[in-house]
């Protein structure tokens, strides 16, 4: 078995070829200042505090052949993630799904990066004493990206666990809410870059695997799948490789991973919503299970993944026939009170 070529397949496929839309979305759709806009077009106010101090809460969902991915988890996930920060959203939950469907349904795309943020957003009177603030929320949709395109997944990626810096610890950022706060993960990405590898894996402050830049980690050691259960995001892609492997008889593990696991580990791979199921065939230079490419058992849930998505499994369809009115009001949007 060979991993599949996602990313041809989505370029080439007449099932993902993107619906009608204006040619100003040609690159994207965004929604700033409570309006429908190009995504070039996309604005933030130079003073929100989501911009100047990175405080705001964030997620990602894709959409893939015309379906959205698991939306109510994602949006679960991000109503909590604001609630850990203290933060509202200006807009309930149903009114959120309806904007992240009209932007996907502006650009005509069938397959899609669906990105929000609440922020901080700005003083109000610019009274820092006071610190109240104006909760803001922007979003955009792009056509779908790959962290690591085909031709990375079928060879497999060349990871480096870092060591140089520690995840932030979530005693100081609670990694469970989705946020801007990615220097770690940044540094750590260029240290694995100027090591020839092309992805970082950070560990905590005992030398326990959390985390990737954007992705979440698994290991797989004499058949069993293993995880980090904590210093790291819940992912949604990693909830779904967890759904895959029950459906494979695969055992799983969340625990306490020392980091020389995924060293020693006869597989590899990475999570996210942004690529899906990652394989890993270097750590810190050694080819994973003594081969240079992906293993059975990983190449088997990277294709089961994108078969059941495009199949649209856990996916919620996307009517593109229907218009949607750009011109609508904030207040006529915006739940009373």
């Amino acid at each position: 078995m060979q991993i599949i070529e996602a990313e041809k397949i989505i370029a080439n496929d007449p099932k993902h070829a993107r619906a009608t839309y204006a040619p100003e979305y040609e690159k994207g759709s965004a929604y700033t200042q409570d309006t429908y806009r190009p995504i070039d077009q996309g604005v933030v106010p130079i003073t929100d505090a989501g911009f100047i101090h990175a405080d705001a809460a964030y997620d990602v969902v894709s959409a893939s052949a015309g379906y959205l991915f698991r939306m109510q988890d994602h949006i679960k996930r991000f109503t909590a993630s604001c609630g850990k920060f203290g933060l509202v959203n200006p807009y309930t939950e149903e009114e959120t799904v309806e904007i992240l469907t009209n932007l996907v349904k502006l650009a005509g795309l069938k397959d899609a990066y669906i990105w929000w943020a609440v922020t901080r957003g700005e003083l109000e009177d610019g009274n820092r004493v006071k610190a109240k603030y104006n909760n803001k929320f922007y979003a955009f949709v792009t056509p779908y990206l790959f962290i690591h395109g085909d031709e990375s997944r079928i060879r497999g990626i060349k990871v480096r666990i870092s060591t140089d810096y520690i995840r932030i610890p979530p005693q100081a950022v609670d990694p469970t809410a989705k946020n801007f706060h990615w220097m770690d993960m940044k540094l750590s990405l260029f240290e694995a870059l100027r090591h020839g590898a092309e992805w970082s894996v950070l560990t905590d402050a005992d030398d326990n695997l959390t985390e990737a830049p954007g992705c979440n980690v698994f290991l797989i050691k004499e058949g069993v799948l293993k995880t980090p259960d904590s210093g790291c995001l819940e992912g949604i892609t990693r909830q779904t490789v967890f759904d895959l492997a029950d459906e494979l008889n695969l055992g799983v593990e969340a625990g306490k991973l020392p980091a020389q696991e995924l060293v020693d580990a006869d597989e590899a791979f990475l999570t996210s919503t942004a690529g899906g199921v990652m394989p890993i065939s270097h750590v810190n230079d050694r080819p994973l299970g003594g081969r240079n490419g992906p293993g059975e058992q990983t190449t088997q849930i990277h294709n089961l993944y994108w078969n059941k998505r495009w199949a649209g499994w856990l996916g919620d369809p996307i009517d593109y026939d229907t218009g949607i009115n750009v011109a609508v009001s904030a207040e006529n949007r915006r739940r009373p009170g």
